[in-house]
């Protein structure tokens, strides 16, 4: 059977760029979640997000399959960020059963409480990715050009202060997550860091 492996960081921990990497790197299955937010530059519809509208978000919150879903209230209005599970089958005990191979997903600290609930704890193992935070406010300010109007340095300060309490210390060992992988260096150290992680876990699973 394969596992979910739920990487995830605070906004600008370069979980993004890690995600794209490691799922080249190691050819895992991806589990792509929706968003109503706007598509941003470099991004693909159905690599990061599935970019949906209003509607048919709605239709998803109808759905038994529904893993989980998370509203924002950004500076620019409520933005929902959903899962689906389109992948399992479902034993004759109700247990989820997933297929013979691995699955990566990028989500929050949140969302892989819901993967757990969901899938379980045997098949869901986190990857959790940090950041300091003047290498996160620098990729922010990137990521706008360099060139930013009060609403957007409103978003920005909003998403890096919700961050600090969403991954708080106590939240963290609530789930029990105690190993991180700092990014605020080279990139492809992370990569191959993360990478042998998951390797070992896979061989602690077979």
């Amino acid at each position: 059977m394969g596992r979910i492996f739920c990487l995830m960081g605070k906004s600008s921990s370069g979980k993004d760029t890690l995600y794209a990497r490691l799922s080249e790197k190691l050819h895992f299955s991806t589990i792509v979640p929706y968003t109503t937010r706007p598509i941003r530059e470099g991004e693909e519809e159905g690599r990061e997000y599935y970019f949906i509208t209003d509607e048919e978000a709605m239709e998803l919150e109808q759905s038994d399959r529904l893993i989980e879903m998370r509203t924002y209230n950004t500076a620019y209005g409520p933005w929902k960020y959903m899962s689906y599970d389109n992948i399992s089958t479902t034993d004759a005990d109700g247990e989820k059963i997933l297929p013979e191979r691995n699955f990566i997903t990028i989500g929050t600290l949140e969302s892989y409480v819901k993967y757990v609930n969901y899938y379980g704890t045997k098949n869901t193992i986190p990857v959790y990715v940090t950041a300091d935070m003047d290498t996160r406010r620098e990729r922010s300010h990137f990521r706008l050009n360099g060139t930013l109007s009060e609403l957007e340095l409103k978003e920005i300060d909003r998403r890096l202060k919700a961050d600090e309490e969403d991954f708080s210390d106590e939240n963290l060992k609530k789930c029990s997550i105690s190993t991180s992988f700092d990014n605020s260096g080279k990139l492809e150290d992370c990569v191959n860091e993360v990478k042998n992680y998951i390797r070992e876990k896979i061989k602690d699973t077979e």
